[in-house]
Order: C-alpha cells, then sequence, then structure tokens
C-alpha cells in the first residue's frame, strides 16, 4: 500500500501515513430491477481451519516460546504464558472438562471478565466441543434486580459456572446458577455455596482429549454470545467453529502486514462482546500474536490503567472504541515516554461501536506527527453478534468518520430499497445460524433468500464511485415520522448532534414520532460541562453542573447552529433536557457496552418528553434563542 497523504487539522501541512500493508478497495455490485444491489469482494475468501484451537496446535509446533498471553499480577508484574505453555494448560483443563456431564445443553457460562484463567477455560472447552458463554459482568455487579442474568442463566441450563473471585460474584451465583451446576472459583470460594478452585481443575491429558477435538467441526458449536437486550432480553446468538475460523480469515485478508509481523496487541474490550473475543483475541490466536490484557477501561478512575499498560508494552495495531480514545489524550499529552514507545511500531487505530469525532481524531493525528513525524491510519467496520463481528470493513483512509468499507471476501452484501435508505442484509459462512432455542426469533432474523438482517441502513460514500466505500446511515428501526410526514433519519442526525456538541455530549435521545419537531433528551458529559463551570465546588452534584447558566448558555448556542430554518424540520433541534441522572442498566435504557436503548429512554422519561413539547417549556427545558428573548 502506498504511503497515503492527507490534510491534518492544526498542524497546517500534509502529514505522511505510517506505512501500513493493506488490501485495497474492491467491489463487485450485481443492480437488480427493483433497485436491490448484491455486492461482494473480488477477492476469494482465505483458506481456514476447522476449529479455531487448531491455530493454538499449529503457533505451540511453530513458535513454542513466544508470549501469546499477558496479564499484570497482583504485584503489578507481567504474568504470561508462550503458546506452548498455553497448549499444555488448554489441555489439562480440557480433561477436566470431559470428565464433567457438560455439552451444549449443559455448557458453561462465565460470570467474570478478561483474564487468562478465563481465557483457558474458553479455548479448553472449545477444543473438546464443549460450548461456553461469557456473560457480560455488569449483569451480575452492576444490576440490583439480576433480571438479565436470571433471563441468560434459564435460557442457557449451564452445567458449570466459572466467576474469578466467588466473593465478588457470590450475591449473582446466589441468586441465579441452579444447584446442579458446578461452580468453579480462581480465588475467594462464596461462603454458602460449594465451589472448585481453578487450581484444582486441571487434570492430567489423556488421548481423550484429542479425540475429542477430533470430532469438532465447522458446526460445532462453538460459544453463546448474548446480545445487549436494546430491545428486550439479551439473546444467545449461536457461534459456530465456520463462524470463527471463517471471520478470522476474513479480516487476514485486509491487515496484509500481519503475514510479516505477528501482531501485538494491549486490549481491554470485553470477552463477552463479540468484538473483544471473537475479532480480537482470535486475531491474536489466529496470526500467532501476543494479547496483553489491559484491565483498564474508558471510565474515571480506569483509564488511567490502560495508559499504564499502553507506555510499557508497545502495540501493533490498537482497537478501541472512540470514547477510549479521547480519554486516552490527556495521558499522551502529558507523557512523552507513553507517546513514543505507543507510537513506536503501531500502524494501524481501530475504532468501532460509535463514530470517531474530528476533533479526537486531529489529537491523534497532531500526536503523531510530533513524535514519529507521520500520522497512523484510522479504520473501521460493520459488523454484529450475529456476523462474528466483520461483515465490511475499510482499510483505506476515508474523510467520512462513518465509513465503514465495503464486505469482506467471503461475504455477501444485499442493499435493499427501504423508504429513501438502502437496508443492509448479509450472508456468507460468519453468519449465526440463529438464536439458541429462540426458533421464532431465528427466523425472523433472516430473509427469503437467507441474508441476515442487521437493521442497519447504509449509503455510498460515492455514488459514482462503489470503491469508495459505504457510510453507516442510522438503524432502520429508529427512523420515524413528524407530524408533516418528514422522516427523521435518526443515525447521521444523531451523530451530527453529538459532533456538533463535542466534547459535551456523551449521547442523546430524539424525540417526535407525530410531533411537530425533533427534540432532544441529552445524555451529557458532566465532567466536561463541570469545566465551563470552575468555580463550582468539586464535588457539585451534576444537577447543579447541568444548571448552570454557563452550561446552559453553551448549549442553547448548539442548538441555535442547529435550528437555523435552512436544515428543514427534520433536521434541526430547537429544545432539549440534560439528563442529570444517567441511564439505567437495569430499567433496559443502556445495554451493558454503554449503547442506549432510544425507545428505553424515550419510554422511562415520557414526563420529561412531555416537558420538551409544552406549550410554555419549563425551566429545565433548554430552547434556542432564549438568550435573545432574556435580554
Amino acid at each position: 500500500m502506498s504511503t497515503l497523504l492527507a490534510k491534518t487539522h492544526g498542524l497546517g501541512a500534509r502529514a505522511p501515513l505510517r506505512q501500513a500493508r493493506l488490501s485495497p478497495p474492491e467491489v463487485l455490485i450485481e443492480r437488480r430491477r427493483d433497485g436491490t444491489m448484491l455486492l461482494r469482494s473480488p477477492v476469494p475468501l482465505p483458506a481456514f481451519p476447522r476449529a479455531i484451537t487448531d491455530r493454538l496446535l499449529h503457533w505451540a509446533a511453530a513458535a513454542p516460546d513466544r508470549v501469546f498471553l499477558g496479564q499484570r499480577d497482583g504485584t503489578g508484574a507481567w504474568r504470561t504464558l508462550t503458546y506452548a505453555q498455553t497448549l499444555a494448560a488448554v489441555r489439562a483443563v480440557a480433561a477436566a472438562l470431559l470428565t464433567r456431564d457438560l455439552s451444549p445443553e449443559r455448557p458453561i457460562a462465565v460470570l467474570s471478565g478478561n483474564d487468562i484463567e478465563h481465557a483457558l477455560l474458553g479455548l479448553a472447552a472449545m477444543h473438546v466441543g464443549i460450548p461456553y458463554a461469557p456473560i457480560s459482568v455488569p449483569y451480575s455487579l452492576v444490576s440490583q434486580d439480576f433480571g438479565k442474568l436470571k433471563a441468560i442463566i434459564e435460557n442457557l441450563t449451564p452445567g458449570l459456572v466459572f466467576a474469578a473471585n466467588g466473593s465478588a460474584f457470590a450475591r449473582a451465583i446466589a441468586a441465579v446458577v441452579p444447584p446442579d451446576a458446578e461452580v468453579v472459583v480462581t480465588a475467594e470460594p462464596p461462603r454458602d455455596r460449594p465451589a472448585t478452585l481453578f487450581a484444582d481443575l486441571p487434570a492430567i491429558p489423556t488421548p481423550a482429549v484429542e479425540a475429542a477435538h477430533a470430532k469438532v467441526g465447522p458446526q460445532t458449536i462453538a460459544k453463546f454470545l448474548f446480545t445487549s437486550g436494546s430491545t428486550g432480553q439479551p439473546k444467545g446468538v449461536i457461534n459456530t467453529q465456520l463462524m470463527l475460523c471463517s471471520n478470522q480469515a476474513m479480516s487476514r485478508s485486509g491487515y496484509l502486514f500481519v503475514a510479516e509481523e505477528p501482531p501485538v496487541l494491549v486490549d481491554w474490550l470485553p470477552w463477552n462482546h463479540t468484538f473483544g473475543s471473537n475479532h480480537n483475541f482470535y486475531f491474536a490466536l489466529d496470526n500467532g500474536g501476543s494479547l496483553y490484557i489491559d484491565e483498564g477501561k474508558p471510565l474515571p478512575g480506569a483509564i488511567a490503567a490502560t495508559a499504564r499498560n499502553l507506555r510499557d508494552i508497545a502495540p501493533t495495531l490498537y482497537f478501541n472504541v472512540p470514547k477510549g480514545y479521547e480519554m486516552l489524550l490527556p495521558f499522551f499529552n502529558d507523557d512523552r515516554v507513553l507517546r513514543e514507545n505507543f507510537f513506536s511500531r503501531v500502524k494501524v487505530l481501530f475504532y468501532a461501536g460509535a463514530n470517531l469525532s474530528q476533533h479526537v481524531a486531529d489529537e491523534w493525528d497532531r500526536l503523531a506527527v510530533e513524535t514519529i513525524g507521520e500520522r497512523i491510519i484510522f479504520l473501521s467496520s460493520l459488523g454484529s453478534t450475529e456476523t462474528a463481528p466483520s461483515a465490511l470493513a475499510r482499510f483505506w483512509e476515508s474523510r467520512h468518520a462513518g465509513n465503514i468499507g465495503l464486505p469482506l471476501p467471503g461475504t455477501e452484501v444485499k442493499l435493499v430499497p427501504q423508504a429513501d435508505k438502502l437496508e443492509v442484509r448479509m450472508r456468507g459462512p460468519h453468519i449465526t445460524p440463529g438464536y439458541w432455542r429462540k426458533p421464532d426469533l431465528t427466523a425472523a432474523a433472516f430473509d427469503e433468500d437467507g441474508f441476515y438482517k442487521i437493521g442497519d441502513a447504509l449509503k455510498f460514500e460515492d455514488p459514482a464511485d462503489p470503491n469508495k466505500g459505504l457510510l453507516f446511515d442510522g438503524r432502520i428501526a429508529e427512523d420515524f415520522k413528524l407530524a408533516t410526514g418528514t422522516w427523521v433519519s435518526v443515525g447521521p442526525l444523531r451523530m451530527a448532534f453529538i459532533a456538533h456538541c463535542a466534547p459535551l455530549v456523551r449521547d442523546v435521545v430524539l424525540a417526535g414520532p407525530d410531533r411537530d419537531e425533533v427534540a432532544a433528551l441529552v445524555i451529557p458529559d458532566v465532567e466536561a460541562c463541570r469545566k465551563l463551570a470552575p468555580d463550582l465546588a468539586a464535588d457539585a452534584p451534576a444537577a447543579a453542573v447541568l444548571a448552570d447558566p454557563r452550561v446552559r448558555a453553551a448549549f442553547v448556542r448548539f442548538l441555535e447552529g442547529l435550528a437555523a430554518p435552512s436544515r428543514g424540520t427534520s433536521a434541526r433541534i430547537r429544545r432539549a433536557v440534560l439528563l442529570a441522572e444517567p441511564p439505567s442498566l437495569d430499567v433496559g435504557e443502556v445495554t451493558d457496552k454503554g449503547s442506549i436503548n432510544q425507545r428505553a429512554v424515550l419510554a422511562h422519561r415520557a414526563v420529561l418528553v412531555e416537558d420538551l413539547y409544552a406549550e410554555t417549556p419549563p425551566a429545565h427545558v433548554i430552547v434556542a434563542g432564549e438568550l435573545k428573548r432574556k435580554s
């Protein structure tokens, strides 16, 4: 791939991109008379193994002493396992699992987060054909009613449940784990429940381990991953070995440079999510790389751990969500050693889950150029739990943050006209066969040609040149009509609002079905808003910060910028309420990965929605133009 050049805001000059061998943009399109388009890559899908742990066998033989997994221990030092050590541990744990009555009907459930024991248990289970299900940690540690966790356990009927710390998960175990399921913990067994220590679990491997592995094939269920439950209770997505292995071959076809340099990842993304596990964890395994488990995350008080880990370990690729990139900026600005280590060999920065704000991307460009004289390319993709996850990906630079690329080799994409949008549907070996024990939901998820209906809309960046890629164009189910009959495209308007109000806004919920205009329930970044009122007490509650006249004035100006008549009623917002009470996990307003359930927020906060549309709005409603009227 040739060096790409692009304007970097604030640098006043063109800065080159660091060289990284990536696949070029190519797409074949078949156009039907009804407006439907079928898209696919002209590149054939590369070969892939029958089982994901075949790659562990391969690398344990080809590079036995290379570090595969790393994690900080209780002293802060890095504990590592090589490929040979990992394989030996996996075989020993697998031998123990085979002596238990475990199967797809009685799988393994993992309540705790990313760690080496979790990795070994999951690999061992899949190695001998026993499915396992990593479950979102907040369902056990944050939820007060354990509603989602109960639904998941009832759907799974697990035979073994693992939690790293039995004491921390004791309430959840007591509330949801059936008495016939064995509990395994790394430390601190719960007081009121018999438990097996993970250290006592491994057994002496026998020929039965490899005999069981020999029976694992493409259709064997590898794991169950649960959706975030944004439209109801979480659904158990069946993940087969075919899905995992074929999707890694698809990704490998884009990141061509990993064939020359095994990837090094420093990653926090949770393994109960498809990107953290199916993409990142198996990406390291498939390509003989090293995965250092990051105990940090993009939250106040937790992001410092990520910065510390990146100061120690220099990644070759870096995966994060947009908020993670934003929250790391102060650390990179203040610590030159961190910058120099991080940029020393990283070739790709990847984001997904939301759009990357332009001001954040510009700051990363500036930091990279000041440190190494080059920019690092930002890439993105589109997928879901049901697609293992990558289906479309961008391996080239685009001026649009919402450009999610083109179909990967082996993926067929159908674009179906729906009103004024193109609904995207997908088919390929990486698509789930369905939802566990939910035949009705499975049937509804596919169209008459067997394409999975992901629910998103896409459009071409340049209709005259499809090779420039596709842009995310919102969720079909979120769009609504105003009373005038005008459609509101929620996804693009939401992204425009967040970008326009950066950095004061985390997310926004748009109201307006059957109303005259769009209004907003704003989920603010309270700490960013606090900086507008520096004389407030440091511990001033969120409500006091958001009610401060300086914060209100900033949002009035934002609304006025979005309220110009030239924008049209479907693209302007004149009223907003700033939510001091954050979205709730228990009532379904927010998913475990932090994404907002628009419908649940509107339903739970119906009184505030009515306030937004009151003829005389209450004082907490911010209205475009209110400062002019008061003056």
